[in-house]
């Protein structure tokens, strides 16, 4: 009798929780995290080596604690290690934003990326000169890899230019633009910056997470104030950002990627440089949900786009972890290894 009246109180204190482990004074929040997890599990449900239905669902999916079964991430781990195994441990010969990305994936579900069948997929991140080759993407998601937990950088031997965090720092802050922003290209190749490059939003935020970390460095926290000032006066009156320079058509993921900057740099999303309107970041992310759980990429159209349900899921499950007091999206010391 004992027995029965405990587990009906358990099930009175547990009814009125979500799926989701942890929940914020934001009820829209937690449901669109929700919703847009669930739409990932049916869309991705075997995940694999792969920019777009591969590693982003994985980390948006671990990172947000939602009710994720563990054979979704063992099957992730089987097709990674079938693919090292067939390609003799190379993702790819030249980007190495590659290999970050798995590293990323795989310390969200706590497996050890130095040792993957056999091969260190940290590695190629000690070689700085084709880490940086491919562009300002290689250095800031070197750092936010290795940074997730702390990883040394291993010595690569075959490296023209053995890598160190220092470097990859000044890389990044060699390539700002003098609107403080970033793009793609300024600087690319160790070409001098023009005066007339412009800051583009995602880039930015981008380059803001890896360097959230450095904010003792004065040189960093000059730059992060530089950007900062960017990003606000680049902010449209939904709240959100274009794909491009100021005044370009909003899309959500310009938006995550500044919501992920400030999280990670432990700014508010209520921080009133950047409300417009009465609108903050996560009013402007909600606004591409479909009723079906996934995002749009623009306003322009309705249609479920899974590059933009990845995005759309990390960047709200940063809010989130924010709004409860967890680790941020990418301090990742906190999942449990394997």
């Amino acid at each position: 009798m004992k027995k029965i009246f405990l587990l009906v109180i358990t099930l009175l204190l547990t009814a009125g929780f979500s799926q989701t482990a942890f929940a914020t004074a934001d009820p829209r929040l937690d449901t669109a995290v929700s919703n847009a997890a669930s739409y990932l599990l049916r869309t991705v449900p075997n995940p694999q080596v792969a920019a777009v239905g591969g590693e982003w669902s994985v980390i948006a999916l671990a990172r947000s604690e939602h009710n994720v079964a563990n054979a979704f991430y063992e099957r992730y781990h089987r097709a990674l290690t079938q693919y090292l195994r067939e390609n003799n441990g190379v993702l790819d010969t030249r980007r190495h934003t590659e290999y970050s990305r798995v590293i990323l994936a795989l310390t969200a579900v706590g497996y050890d990326p130095s040792d993957v069948a056999g091969f260190n997929l940290l590695l190629p991140l000690g070689d700085f000169e084709q880490t940086i080759w491919q562009g300002i993407n290689g250095p800031i998601f070197a750092l936010i890899a290795l940074d997730s937990l702390t990883y040394e950088i291993p010595i690569n031997s075959t490296a023209a230019t053995k890598a160190t965090r220092e470097m990859y720092i000044a890389e990044i802050l060699r390539r700002q633009t003098s609107d403080g922003g970033w793009n793609m290209t300024a600087g690319l190749g160790g070409a001098s910056i023009s005066r007339n490059e412009r800051g583009q939003a995602d880039i930015t935020g981008m380059a803001l997470q890896a360097l959230a970390p450095y904010q003792n460095n004065p040189a960093v926290r000059n730059a992060t104030r530089r950007a900062l000032i960017f990003l606000s006066r680049s902010q449209d009156p939904g709240g959100g950002f274009g794909s491009g320079s100021a005044g370009n058509s909003g899309t959500v993921e310009s938006a995550v990627q500044v919501l992920v900057a400030l999280n990670e740099l432990d700014i508010s999303v209520n921080d009133t440089r950047f409300v417009k309107n009465g609108n903050n970041l996560i009013d402007n992310i909600l606004s591409f949900q479909n009723s079906d759980g996934s995002f749009s990429h623009s306003r322009d159209s309705t249609e479920s786009d899974l590059m933009s349900t990845e995005q759309a899921l990390y960047g709200l499950v940063s809010a989130q972890r924010a709004l409860a007091g967890r680790n941020s999206l990418y301090s990742m010391n906190d999942r449990r290894a394997r």
